[in-house]
């Protein structure tokens, strides 16, 4: 992974194999910590991914997991605010359907990662083998090699960074009073209330199951090159902020100037469009 600024630096999220329980993370973050103005960093976003369009040399992509009602999709959509919608995609990973059920697991994953020059962001990703599906599998009769699975993991997100695309992983800290009270507004909130659906609950019912298996998942594959950032998820805006800066931290180290310009070329069609 390209160098962070130091200014905010990535360090001070970075999961620690020596803290594997999410449970020993903040899911707030402390008074005293002066976080970046969101407006900034979402304007040097922008800036900085027309620099990496314009070079068309490397890509990022940025995964965001988390529980139910954990604001993964929203912060996606704040964070693409100033991006060129040409560079940029987004997708949300589900339960694996169809075609997707007829391959293997990292399958669906590979046509949706980003081309030299784009971002793209995962709401959830190829990670979900190693979490929900732990605890609903897709083939019940099937038996689930994990260990397998995370060393296919790191093989492929390894991979992704030597060929050129850096991977930032997210994962949305979120307290349990705080996953109640945004669960119970999408029941209580009629503008919100499309977005419930049952599994929500039988998630919620096994909350600190697929937290154990999202714990095991982390550990197994957060890697230097392709970390696992643990970022307080209680309070929206200041996950967005933090999340902001470091994307925006990135996308400079990727892309720091436009490419070169042939002068030659300019001045002639300079003179050819003055007359």
């Amino acid at each position: 992974m390209a160098e962070i600024s130091n200014s905010f630096p990535a360090e001070t999220w970075h999961y620690r194999h020596d803290t594997p329980v999410l449970a020993d993370y903040p899911t707030a973050v402390a008074d005293d910590l002066a976080l970046p103005d969101l407006e900034t960093s979402l304007k040097d976003i922008g800036e900085h991914h027309r620099r990496l369009w314009a070079n068309r040399a490397k890509s990022l992509l940025f995964i965001v997991h988390g529980l139910d009602a954990s604001g993964k999709d929203s912060l996606i959509r704040t964070l693409a605010a100033y991006m060129d919608p040409a560079g940029f995609h987004a997708w949300s990973f589900s339960r694996p359907e169809g075609a997707e059920q007829r391959h293997d697991f990292l399958w669906r994953a590979v046509p949706l990662l980003p081309g030299f020059g784009e971002v793209a962001a995962f709401s959830r990703s190829h990670h979900e083998a190693v979490i929900a599906e732990r605890a609903w599998p897709v083939w019940k009769d099937h038996a689930y090699d994990w260990e397998a699975r995370y060393a296919s993991i790191r093989f492929f997100e390894r991979h992704l960074v030597q060929e050129g695309t850096t991977v930032l992983k997210f994962w949305l800290n979120l307290s349990e009073k705080e996953h109640r009270r945004r669960l119970l507004k999408r029941l209580d909130k009629p503008h919100k209330q499309w977005k419930f659906d049952p599994a929500d609950i039988s998630a919620w019912e096994r909350r600190d199951e697929l937290l154990q298996y999202t714990e095991a998942a982390i550990a197994a594959t957060h890697l230097p090159e392709a970390p696992w950032l643990i970022i307080p998820g209680d309070n929206k805006p200041d996950a967005r902020a933090i999340i902001a800066r470091l994307l925006a931290d990135q996308l400079r180290s990727l892309a720091p100037e436009y490419p070169p310009s042939d002068q030659a070329v300019l001045d002639k069609y300079r003179k050819l469009l003055k007359g």
